[in-house]
C-alpha cells in the first residue's frame, strides 16, 4: 500500500483531536510500535500515511485527525478507545506509578470475545500487568512471543494450551511458561473467566 504525502495526509476531513491529549497520544503510539517490533514505514503503509507524517505525530509536532488515528490503531492492532481511555485529571504523582480501577486502559480483540485492562501505568517498563475478560466460548488461537508470562486465574475457567498440552485451570490455580511456546487461551465455560498476567517483556 503506498504512502500518501504529508499535505494529503493531513488534510484528512476529519475532526482533529482537540479534547485530547495529543502529547501523550504520540508517545503511545511510539511505545506500542516499539513493544510490538515495527518500524515506521510498517506502520505508516499499513495506516495508509507517509513515514514523516507519522513521525511528526509521535513526536508530537502534527495535529492528529480522528481518522488518521482509526488507520494507525488498526495497523498497530488495537482499538482506538485505547487512546481515549486515559482520564485528563490523573495526578500528576502518579501517573507513572499508579492505575486506579476507573482508570485502567481497556481494549479488545473484535470478534474475538476476549477484552484486556492494562494494570501498569504504561508499556515502557520491564513488565506488563494485565486482566483478561474471556468470554465463554472466546479462543485466542494459537501464537508465541519473546519473553515469559505467569497468571492467575481470579474467576471462571480458563482453557490453556502450551507446546501442545492442555491444561483446564480453575479459581485460584496459575501458571507459568516461556512464550516462546506455542500457547493458547480459551473460555468452555458457561461464565466469564477472568485471568490476571504477567508479561515480560511488554508485548501487547
Amino acid at each position: 500500500m503506498p504512502s500518501l504525502s504529508l499535505r494529503r495526509a493531513t488534510q484528512t476531513p476529519d475532526s482533529d483531536l482537540s479534547e485530547l491529549d495529543e502529547a501523550a497520544i504520540g508517545g503511545q503510539i511510539r511505545e506500542l510500535r516499539k513493544v510490538k517490533g515495527m518500524t515506521l514505514q510498517q506502520v505508516a503503509e499499513a495506516a495508509d500515511v507517509s513515514v514523516g507524517y507519522l513521525s511528526q505525530i509521535e513526536r508530537n509536532q502534527s495535529k492528529l485527525p480522528i481518522g488518521v488515528l482509526k488507520r494507525i490503531s488498526n495497523a498497530l492492532g488495537i482499538q482506538m478507545s485505547w487512546f481515549f481511555h486515559a482520564a485528563p485529571d490523573v495526578p500528576s504523582d502518579e501517573r507513572d506509578w499508579i492505575v486506579r480501577a476507573h482508570n485502567r486502559r481497556k481494549f479488545s480483540f473484535t470478534g474475538i470475545g476476549i477484552l484486556e485492562e492494562l494494570l501498569t501505568p504504561n508499556l515502557s517498563g520491564p513488565l506488563e500487568l494485565l486482566m483478561s475478560t474471556i468470554e465463554p466460548g472466546a479462543d485466542s488461537g494459537d501464537y508465541s512471543h519473546d519473553g515469559a508470562e505467569a497468571g492467575l486465574v481470579i474467576s471462571g475457567r480458563l482453557d490453556l494450551w502450551i507446546a501442545g498440552r492442555f491444561f483446564q485451570l480453575e479459581e485460584g490455580d496459575s501458571f507459568s511458561f516461556k512464550s516462546t511456546e506455542i500457547h493458547r487461551c480459551a473460555n468452555s465455560g458457561d461464565v466469564p473467566a477472568k485471568v490476571v498476567w504477567v508479561i515480560t517483556p511488554p508485548h501487547y
